[in-house]
């Protein structure tokens, strides 16, 4: 074995010192229409021929002036692929790389030239919402790869920790793969009262609550239109006096429908989350065998170090989960949790 080529980025050549601290290159490379696809910190997208490591093409996204936040940790740890099966033969966009950027942006761009994808929001750029103004000191962004579900794109978010308690909102949302064009919303926060998880937020406490984000990556189960978004602690990280209560949806898996967003089935990892035990590896899809039959099933990982497997379908534990006592005892005005759920296996 011995080194074929080596490709640097630039970035922190190219940016300033003043960006050198924040950025970290944490992509994995994508195979896709032939070359090999890297995405640097600040969502500058590389076409690289794998034999040898030459550029083939590059896209810079549009001028970085416009919204949200100051940038803090920007990262771009994938891309998706899309091919329009609709499309006639040689059509630009027909196979489509999409990806989200530091500045909270959607790109999708052809996988062959990297040109934009004209159809899809302004001239092949989708500028998301943060819901409200973004101070200097916060940052809302895209970090992991958006996924595809039949024909929508689903994105999360990375949200900056411990600024506030009304932190922006971990909103997922779901853009129509051929126009950029918002399909649905899912808010791990439930705002609205008749929601089941309401119940589990005291008071008006999920209004003034945010984050609760997708920043991991998700997966999907194109057979099942299942979507599995690892969730992430509410706002603030460290403190839940101001959001009494077990905080569901926030550090759970939730299954959501591709096509429309409607929960299928959530599960719970953390109750009322005060460590920032978010959920921070993607899903993993796998076919176990139990008990003389096939389980398709979605595994885990966990900050804890405690491996959790469900029923994909269903939400179904695939071994036992109890829930135990666990010590209590915090700072004033705090609220715990009296049992956290742990699986007995694997």
């Amino acid at each position: 074995l011995e080194l074929a080529w080596t490709y640097r980025t630039g970035e922190i050549d190219r940016r300033g010192e003043g960006l050198a601290h924040a950025q970290s290159f944490q992509n994995t490379p994508s195979l896709i229409a032939g070359s090999l696809i890297v995405c640097t910190p600040v969502g500058r997208l590389v076409a690289l021929d794998p034999v040898n490591g030459r550029e083939r093409w590059v896209f810079e996204p549009p001028a970085e002036s416009g919204p949200p936040g100051a940038g803090f940790m920007p990262r771009c740890r994938g891309v998706a692929e899309w091919r329009d099966a609709q499309a006639p033969a040689g059509q630009h966009c027909a196979h489509r790389i999409i990806w989200g950027t530091w500045k909270f942006r959607v790109h999708a761009v052809d996988a062959v030239d990297g040109r934009p994808c004209q159809g899809f929001g302004s001239n092949g750029e989708v500028a998301l919402d943060a819901g409200r103004p973004i101070d200097a000191d916060e940052f809302v962004q895209v970090s992991s790869p958006p996924v595809v579900s039949g024909e929508v794109i689903v994105v999360g978010s990375a949200i900056s920790d411990s600024i506030r308690a009304d932190a922006p909102s971990g909103k997922v949302r779901a853009l129509d793969v051929r126009t950029g064009a918002l399909r649905w919303e899912f808010d791990p926060v439930p705002r609205d009262p008749a929601d089941p998880a309401a119940a589990s937020w005291h008071g008006d406490s999920a209004r003034v609550t945010g984050a609760a984000n997708v920043w991991a990556p998700m997966a999907v189960d194109t057979v099942r239109d299942l979507v599995f978004l690892p969730t992430s602690s509410a706002s603030p990280d460290y403190y839940g006096g101001s959001r009494p209560g077990d905080n569901r949806y926030a550090n759970s898996l939730v299954a959501l429908r591709g096509a429309t967003g409607e929960i299928v089935w959530h599960f719970q990892i953390t109750h009322h989350d005060i460590w920032d035990t978010d959920l921070p590896a993607q899903p993993i899809l796998v076919e176990l065998r139990k008990e003389g039959r096939t389980i398709p099933a979605v595994v885990q990982l966990t900050k804890q170090g405690l491996v959790f497997v469900f029923d994909r379908e269903n939400g179904e534990p695939v071994f036992p989960i109890e829930e135990r006592p666990v010590p209590q005892g915090a700072v004033a005005g705090e609220w715990l949790s009296p049992t956290q759920p742990f699986p007995v296996a694997p």
